[in-house]
C-alpha cells in the first residue's frame, strides 16, 4: 500500500467533495450524499463538510428523468481532502478530461480518491488504479480488468482500501466503504452510531460479491474463433479436461491461447474454469441434495478436497455451510432431485428452477448502470439457448487472487442478499486450495447453467412507498 500523501494547499481531510455526472444513477449518487452530507452530530457521529460538485456543464440529469444543480464545478475539488466520484454514467464513454485532470492534480497533493460502482472506470482512466488492487460491480468487472490491463481487478471484494485510492462494489457496497471511511476516520464507535442511523450492519458477512457474480461473456467473443472451443467448455465441464486440451481444440500453443484469451475477456483461461466448476457447483447446492462428494464428481473436480480448496477461496465458505446458509435464505425454494449413483460417463441434465439474467435494466439492453431492473426468466433446456445466450452466462472476470495475498485489501465480511442484509460467516482463513496435480480444472456441467438466485421481491408491509425522511 503506497504510503499516503501529506495535504497541500486549502485542502482539509474532513471535507469531503462528491463529484457527480449527467447520467450517473441517483442510488449512487446520493449514498455519499446522505453519509457525508447529513449532520448526526446527536448521535455521536462527527460531521463532515461536503461539497457537490459537477464533473461538467448542468443542469445533470439521473433517473426517472430527474434533473440536478450543482453548487460547485471542479474549482471546488481543490479544497477537498476526500474525493468520492459515486458512478459514471456508461463503461463505454471515456470521461470528461477536465474532471480526469482535476482527479489527478487532487491525488497528487494528497487527498484521497474514493470510486464507488462504476466511479471505478473514472479513476481508471485518470490512471490512479494503475498498479493496484481495486474491485467495481461484479457486472463490469470483467470490462474494467480488460479495459485497463495494469489495474489488479478482483471483482468478489466488497470494496478495496488501497490507502489513498479506495474503491467499492456495486449499489449498496458503497454505504460499506463509507462507513469504513468514517471507521478509519474517527474510529468504530462512530462508524456503528452511523449504521444504526441508516439502519444497515456496521460490517456485513458472508463471501464478498462473489456470491452474485453472473460471469459474463464480452459481446466481442462471439464471433471469434474462440468462442467454440468455449461452446465445447461448457458443454463438456463434467469432464476432466485442462487449458492444454482447450489450446489444442483451438490449434494454438498454450501460449499463445492464454493470451488470446486474456486479450478477450480480461480474464486467464485457467482460472476461468476454476470459476465455472464452482458456479456448477454453487447451483448444485442449492437446487439438489446431492452430497458434496456426488457434486464435486459432477463438476470435474478429481475429489471432494479438491472441491473443498476452491470454493472456500472463491467463497470464503465450505460447500456444507453455503447449501446450510441459502437453504435458510430460501426456505421454500424447490429442491430438484437428482440421480446420486456414481455412473462412469454419466452427463444427465441436471434440472433448475427459475432464475434471473441481464433483462431491459442490464447492460445486453443497452442500460448504462447495474442498478436497473433484472427480470426473472423461466428456466428452458440447454439446446433451446442461443450460443451467445450460453457463453454470456458462464465467462467473465477472474477472482483474482484471495485478498490475503497483498497488503492493504480490505477484506469486509461480506455480500448477501440485498434486501436482507445478512450472510454466512467468514472463515478464519482461506483454507486449502486442493485440486489436481495435473492441472484439471472445474466448472459448470452442461444443461444446469440457468441462473437459481431469484430475485428478492419488493418489501410490503406498513410503511411501504411512503416517503421518509434521511437518517
Amino acid at each position: 500500500m503506497p504510503a499516503p500523501r501529506k495535504l497541500s494547499g486549502r485542502r482539509r481531510r474532513e471535507t469531503v467533495a462528491v463529484l457527480l455526472f449527467s447520467g450517473a444513477p441517483i442510488f449512487e449518487s446520493s449514498i455519499p450524499l446522505s453519509v457525508f452530507g447529513v449532520d448526526r452530530q446527536d448521535a455521536g457521529v462527527p460531521r463532515y463538510r461536503l461539497l457537490v460538485c459537477g464533473g461538467e456543464e448542468g443542469p445533470l440529469t439521473t433517473t426517472g428523468g430527474l434533473t440536478l444543480t450543482a453548487p460547485y464545478g471542479l474549482e471546488a475539488l481543490a479544497r477537498a481532502g476526500t474525493i468520492v466520484v459515486p458512478a459514471w454514467r456508461s463503461i463505454s464513454q471515456p470521461p470528461p478530461v477536465e474532471a480526469i485532470a482535476a482527479l489527478r492534480k487532487a491525488h497528487h497533493e494528497g487527498a484521497r480518491i474514493i470510486g464507488l460502482c462504476t466511479g471505478a472506470f473514472v479513476l481508471a482512466a485518470a490512471g490512479l488504479l494503475d498498479g493496484r488492487p481495486a474491485t467495481t460491480h461484479w457486472m463490469y468487472a470483467p470490462t474494467l480488468a480488460k479495459r485497463y490491463p495494469r489495474v489488479h481487478v478482483d471483482p468478489r471484494e466488497l470494496f478495496v482500501d488501497d490507502g489513498d485510492v479506495l474503491t467499492s462494489a456495486g449499489t449498496a457496497a458503497g454505504i460499506d466503504l463509507c462507513l469504513h471511511v468514517v471507521r478509519s476516520d474517527h474510529g468504530a464507535e462512530a462508524a456503528n452510531a452511523l449504521a444504526r442511523r441508516l439502519v444497515v450492519p456496521n460490517r456485513r458477512s458472508g463471501g464478498g460479491q462473489a456470491q452474485y457474480i453472473d460471469q459474463s461473456l464480452p459481446e466481442e467473443i462471439g464471433n471469434d474463433p474462440l468462442a467454440e472451443v468455449v461452446t465445447w467448455a461448457l458443454e463438456n465441464l463434467n469432464q476432466q479436461f485442462d487449458v492444454e486440451v482447450l489450446a489444442a481444440r483451438a490449434y494454438m500453443s498454450r501460449r499463445t491461447f492464454d493470451r488470446r484469451f486474456r486479450t478477450l475477456t480480461g480474464s486467464a483461461p485457467l482460472q476461468w474454469l476454476i470459476t465455472q466448476r464452482v458456479l456448477q457447483a454453487q447451483r448444485l447446492l442449492e437446487t439438489s441434495d446431492l452430497s458434496v462428494d456426488d457434486v464435486a464428481r459432477r463438476c470435474g473436480f478429481r475429489s471432494p478436497v479438491a472441491l473443498r480448496g476452491h470454493f472456500r477461496r472463491q467463497l470464503g465458505v465450505s460447500p456444507a455451510a453455503y447449501r446450510t446458509n441459502y437453504r435458510a435464505r430460501r426456505p421454500a425454494a424447490p429442491v430438484a432431485t437428482v440421480p446420486s449413483q456414481a455412473v462412469p460417463g454419466d452427463r444427465t441434465a441436471v434440472a433448475v428452477g427459475a432464475g434471473y439474467g441481464a433483462g431491459p435494466g442490464g447492460p445486453a439492453a443497452g442500460h448504462p448502470h447495474p442498478g436497473g431492473a433484472v427480470p426473472a426468466h423461466a428456466s428452458g433446456s440447454h439446446g433451446g439457448q442461443h450460443r451467445g445466450q450460453r457463453l454470456g452466462q458462464h465467462l467473465g472476470a477472474h477472482p483474482g487472487p484471495h485478498p490475503g495475498d497483498r497488503p492493504g485489501v480490505q477484506h469486509p465480511a461480506g455480500q448477501h442478499q440485498l434486501a436482507q442484509y445478512q450472510g454466512v460467516p467468514h472463515p478464519s482463513g482461506p483454507g486449502p486450495v486442493g485440486g489436481p496435480s495435473t492441472g484439471t480444472v472445474p466448472g459448470p456441467q452442461a444443461g444446469a447453467r440457468q441462473r437459481t438466485r431469484p430475485l428478492v421481491p419488493p418489501q410490503g408491509g406498513p410503511g411501504a412507498g411512503r416517503p421518509v425522511r434521511p437518517g
